[in-house]
Parts: structure tokens; sequence; C-alpha cells
């Protein structure tokens, strides 16, 4: 970095043979945070949720701007105290610089506009799968969903893990770093599991098969929402888990790194031909899954 806050504008030094990767995401109260929130856990939640973008895309982030619109009765010492506490011990972790950004009075709203690098041509993207690609996804599925469930109920429920993963979910930047070469198309889960191997599908012009006896749900989940897990696994989102898809020819370099622990993934289903039809996903081989399809911020 040449030249960071105090200024007009930041000026970025990039490596030679480097790729500069850009991704806008904005969080917004009500929506994507309950008002309960404490300025610490918005903050977190903020930046974690778009470095998980930068890690879809293999990159390794460096920078990132925020926009923050604060309603007045926020506007005080202690609330941005917190805020900035909680968005500085994330830029810390993962080694990021706050390079510029802006302030304004209205409805909370934080935008963040994140900066990373990768080599050039290696970027992770989505629309390389193939048939016969296997779909892999980091981490457990429909912690997110159950979390905010937990958050926004009167029960008694409480669980750490949960409000950990829904305040503090961990973007897998090394994952993305490590498949590089070797993943054929990549996606964060952020709308669900469907929903984003839909925009794989899409964007590949393929079709895909989930087995839902694969899914990597957290034994909390089944003890605690038996009927609702496989739900929430599918279709919760939040989870901004990696979702991967492997040729054959990397399948067993893949296969080898999770049986020794050294890679947490599991594989979940089948990259398929396209066909005439419109269905991009199917579940357990039924083209109709009696299912929610994903979160629309405009169907709400």
């Amino acid at each position: 970095m040449a030249l960071g806050i105090g200024d007009d504008a930041a000026l970025l030094n990039i490596a030679a043979g480097q790729q500069l990767v850009v991704a806008t995401d904005t969080i917004v109260e009500s929506v994507h945070f309950p008002p309960q929130a404490t300025a610490e856990q918005i903050a977190t939640r903020a930046l974690c949720v778009n470095l998980s973008d930068m890690a879809a895309m293999g990159a390794r982030p460096r920078w990132f701007t925020l926009a923050l619109t604060l309603p007045r009765s926020l506007a005080n010492a202690k609330w941005l105290e917190g805020f900035s506490q909680g968005l500085a011990a994330v830029a810390e972790q993962y080694d990021i610089a706050l390079i510029g950004g802006d302030t304004t009075a209205g409805p909370l709203t934080i935008s963040l506009t994140l900066m990373a690098e990768v080599p050039g041509s290696e970027a992770l993207q989505r629309n390389g799968a193939k048939p016969g690609d296997a779909i892999y996804v980091t981490g457990t599925l429909g912690d997110g969903a159950a979390a905010l469930e937990m958050i926004n109920s009167s029960d008694l429920t409480h669980s750490k893990r949960l409000l950990t993963r829904f305040y503090q979910p961990q973007p897998r930047i090394e994952a993305g770093i490590r498949l590089r070469n070797i993943a054929t198309a990549c996606i964060d889960i952020s709308d669900g599991l469907i929903a984003d191997l839909g925009h794989i599908c899409m964007a590949s012009g393929v079709r895909c098969n989930i087995q839902t006896e694969l899914l990597p749900v957290h034994q909390e989940l089944q003890q605690l929402w038996p009927e609702q897990a496989l739900d929430w696994a599918l279709t919760g989102g939040d989870d901004y888990q990696l979702c991967f898809t492997v040729p054959s020819s990397y399948r067993q370099t893949v296969d080898q790194w999770i049986e020794s622990g050294d890679f947490d993934a599991t594989m979940v289903g089948q990259i398929l031909a396209p066909d005439s039809s419109n269905n991009l996903v199917i579940v357990d081989g039924d083209a109709s899954p009696d299912i929610k399809r994903g979160f629309d911020h405009f169907s709400h």
C-alpha cells in the first residue's frame, strides 16, 4: 500500500503477476443481523461475510473500505468503540488493512468493499464445472439458519457454537487458496446450498444432483431441530462455507486431504450434463423436491 487513509483516495501497489479481486457487499439491520446485535457483533459479522467472497475466489485479502450509515441514536462513543473493536479484531486476524470509507446518517447499514490478490489466471470462478465433477462443501451446513432461529426464538435454547457461527463465521480463506488449480468452480454458501449451487450450474451450463444423506449437518442441529435440520442445510443460507467442484483427476487428492484430517470438506453430489429442463439442482434424484429454493432478498 503506497497511501492509506488520510487523502482523497488510497494508492495500492499490486505485485507483478497478480490480479486484483474486488467485491462489495452490504448488510442491513433486520435483514442480515437482528436489531439486538451489539456493535461489536455487527462489525465482526460484516467483515467476516465479506471475506467469505474472497475465499470463494481463492484470493488473499489485503485491503477494505467501509461505508457506515448510522442512525443518530447510535452515533456515540460507546457504540463506535465496540464497532471499531470488532472490525479491528477481524482485520488483524486476516492481516487486512482499512484504507478508506465514509460515514453518513441514516438507517443502520454497513457496506464493505474488499480487495484481494490472486496469481494471474488462478482465481476460482463459478463457470468451470463439468459433468462428472464431484461437488464438495466445507464445514457443516444449516448452522446459520439454526443460529438465527435460536436468536429470534423466545425459548431457552442457547448454543455458544451457533452464536459464534452467526456473528463470526470463519471465512475459508486458506481452503480457497488451496483449491486454486484444483477446483473447477467455487462459490460461498450465503443464500443456501441449493440456491448457490444453482448459480454454479447456471454459469457453467450444467445440472447437478445433491445426495441429502451425505450432507454434513452438525449433531447439535439434528438433536435440537430434527424436523428443520435438513431444509436448513439445503436452503437456510448464512453458512459462509465453500461449495466447490472437483474433476475426477483431483478427486483422490482432495479425498486424501480429507481423510488425513487436513481439510474439512465433504463430498455431497455430482455435476450432471445439461438437459432440456429448467431444473438445475436435483435433490436425491428428484427434479422437483418439496423444499424452498434459497434466500431471495426481493421475495420478502
